[in-house]
């Protein structure tokens, strides 16, 4: 964008690159951020963790040598970091970068971090309470999830219209929220769309595949990732007391070898749902994204396309 664009904007101009997983959002991004003098604001809820690295793909060293990236190895992997903290982080890295005479470019497949950026999500602080969860599911145990989804949906009917009645996970928190602040958990996020603009000048753009390629792409990528230490990198983090009762270590990769380190799954199945997995990650990130009308999408059919995309992205934003 124009130096001259982005002095008489009275919001901060915002470049939000979307996809699903292996797309090659970080190879687009650090095209875009060099081209258009800007600095990389990572939204990945994996990579804010430090010592995850194999596992969430972070950038290397050499791209970041290439182009500034914020908002990874945020926080050591047994700190709940929530949405919330993440929305303060990036808004003020994004303040920061465009003080700076940058450009923020918001990039990554986490779409709860994107939107709560984007858009005017009121969320609050709340904090996981440990005893509390561990009573909700040993009630879970005794009585069954359907009675705690029952309760769910006496208290935050709203909220149980979007949840699977299968969901424990989901149905615990919203009802630890609610025991915690006596109210639900849908008032946590204003909605806005509709109510209220952004408070950035946006320009949002994804990047897509036909499926059957993405998921080669993810396929190749597990066993790149694999071939890389993730056995050997999660070996260690057990080690140093980060087990699978942390947040971090419930995401795609770690949790599958911890299930394969605990003798829980055999070494096939372990790479194969790691890789199942991941394939359905990326069609629910596809279906999430696909839901803003903002975005502006174009289709990656072979790696010199990147250029073309490359253009068409440069000249959209240095034209407004």
């Amino acid at each position: 964008m124009a130096e001259e664009g982005r002095c008489n904007s009275a919001k901060i101009p915002l470049l939000v690159v979307v996809g699903p997983t292996a797309v090659g959002k970080t190879g687009l991004s650090i095209k875009l951020a060099r081209r258009l003098n800007g600095e990389i604001v990572s939204a990945d809820s994996v990579q804010v963790y430090r010592n995850l690295d194999i596992g969430s793909a972070k950038p290397t060293v050499e791209e970041r040598e290439r182009v500034p990236h914020h908002l990874l190895d945020v926080v050591d992997p047994d700190v709940n970091y929530t949405v919330y903290d993440y929305q303060r982080d990036a808004r003020r890295c994004i303040k920061s970068i465009h003080r700076r005479g940058k450009l923020p470019v918001l990039t990554g497949g986490t779409g709860f971090y994107i939107k709560a950026v984007v858009d005017r999500y009121a969320l609050t602080g709340v904090k996981a309470h440990p005893g509390l969860r561990r009573r909700l599911q040993k009630e879970a145990e005794l009585k069954g999830g359907e009675d705690l989804y029952r309760r769910l949906a006496e208290i935050d009917p709203l909220t149980a219209s979007r949840v699977h009645p299968n969901d424990l996970k989901r149905i615990i928190r919203a009802l630890e929220y609610y025991y915690q602040t006596g109210k639900p958990i849908s008032e946590q996020e204003e909605m806005t769309a509709g109510k209220a603009e952004s408070e950035y000048n946006l320009h949002m753009f994804g990047l897509y595949m036909r499926r059957d390629k993405l998921y080669e792409r993810i396929n190749r990528r597990v066993e790149e990732m694999i071939r890389r230490g993730l056995l050997e990198e999660v070996e260690g983090l057990l080690e140093k007391g980060y087990g699978s009762g942390h947040k971090s270590m419930q995401s795609l990769g770690y949790r599958h070898m911890i299930k394969y380190l605990e003798g829980e799954w055999s070494w096939e199945q372990a790479v194969e749902l790691f890789k199942r997995d991941t394939r359905r990650y990326a069609k629910r990130q596809l279906t999430w994204f696909r839901a803003d009308n903002r975005i502006r999408w174009y289709e990656l059919h072979h790696p010199k396309d990147f250029d073309t995309i490359l253009e068409k992205i440069c000249s959209q934003v240095e034209g407004d």
